[in-house]
């Protein structure tokens, strides 16, 4: 690692030091090197900071030693470290206010992967919740192989996620509120450890002996937020650490989705009210979520009959369906045949059950496009 590393990682051990302050450091010709020697009253001048605010060097010499130990120990354990204002540093993440001086890895994911999601959601989810949630991974595994799945590392939906990822071999990243020479909950390190195997990470801003706890815990729900396209909520209370990442990725302008439930399921309290306030989209299947980031599947070639978008719909209106949704126009009900060969007396039963279902949109002219 370069020797000028130490005085990067160094900028993460002071505070008051964030991506602005170092847009403005860089802005005024001062190299990170530099910003550590600087005599303590020129250094105020230059950035134009109050004497209660200055970076007294004491303060940056302290955070320098701190930056060579934390040096040693990323090199041992093989951690790669991101600094905000290098060109490896996470696109995404870099786009936020509060984004961490330094990120680190530990395994060689790819954090600015083409399609990335994070799923958040209870610790003690049901039936309903874990199963929607491995489906939809599987489901959106079909048509994004590339799809990297970031969650947090806990019991519930957390590790469920994780799983599903590895069950559809996806990568997926866990953001973790402790150093990285750890594992929270322990008995998920055979889980962190299959993560790593299989082409995954584990994630953290805090270095080496850093702990767990509970501001650490809404902390890391920004990076979760921020290091993803989308966040999808499956199952919360209207308190907690999933919906912490929810209004979090909206307040980035990012997507949220989240999974409804009956309006007595305590555990589907949270999802409700963040469809009901507009914050989320609901989700019903994978469908919804390509629907809402836009996303072009890689897989064009996928059997209808083997994977179905919209579980509800088989036979004649599920090939109708996935017909019209490639169609950068309305079609008209020739074309759909041309290319579906339904009869034209089934076909326009078909289009007309599925208009009347809300599926379909019908524009004059008599050509069909997906609601």
């Amino acid at each position: 690692m370069p020797a000028s590393l130490i005085y990067k990682i160094a900028f993460s051990f002071l505070k008051r030091t964030g991506a602005q302050l170092l847009r403005n450091l860089a802005d005024q010709g001062i190299e990170p090197e530099e910003f550590f020697v600087m005599d303590t009253l020129e250094l105020s001048q230059v950035l134009g900071t109050a004497k209660g605010n200055r970076f007294e060097k004491a303060e940056r010499d302290e955070a320098l030693r701190r930056a060579e130990k934390e040096m040693e120990l990323i090199e041992r354990h093989n951690i790669r470290p991101y600094f905000i204002l290098d060109s490896d540093y996470p696109v995404r993440l870099s786009q936020i206010p509060d984004a961490p001086v330094i990120l680190y890895q530990l395994g060689k994911t790819d954090l600015d992967s083409r399609h990335i999601i994070n799923i958040v959601g209870t610790r003690k989810p049901t039936p309903y919740g874990v199963d929607f949630c491995k489906r939809l991974v599987s489901d959106l595994a079909d048509y994004f192989p590339d799809m990297l799945v970031v969650s947090g590392l806990a019991f519930g939906i957390d590790a469920t996620a994780h799983s599903a990822a590895l069950s559809s071999n996806l990568p997926t990243a866990g953001v973790v509120a402790h150093g990285l020479n750890m594992i929270y909950p322990a008995v998920h390190r055979d889980l962190a450890r299959s993560m790593i195997q299989s082409g995954g990470c584990l994630i953290s801003e805090y270095p080496f002996g850093e702990t767990p706890f509970r501001q650490r815990f809404l902390e890391r729900n920004r990076i979760i937020a921020a290091l993803s396209d989308v966040t999808i909520v499956v199952e919360s209370d209207v308190k907690g650490g999933a919906m912490s990442t929810a209004n979090t990725a909206f307040s980035y302008s990012r997507d949220v989705l989240a999974l409804p439930g009956r309006i007595s399921d305590r555990l589907s309290s949270g999802c409700n009210l963040l469809i009901r306030k507009q914050k989320a989209h609901l989700l019903s299947c994978a469908a919804d979520v390509i629907e809402i980031t836009g996303w072009k599947p890689l897989d064009l070639n996928i059997d209808v009959h083997q994977r179905n978008l919209f579980p509800e719909l088989d036979g004649d209106p599920a090939l109708i369906y996935e017909t019209i949704r490639y169609s950068k126009d309305p079609m008209l009900p020739d074309q759909i045949h041309a290319r579906t060969l339904i009869p034209m007396p089934r076909l326009m039963a078909a289009l007309g059950e599925m208009e009347f279902d809300g599926i379909l949109l019908r524009h004059p002219g008599n050509r069909y496009s997906i609601s």
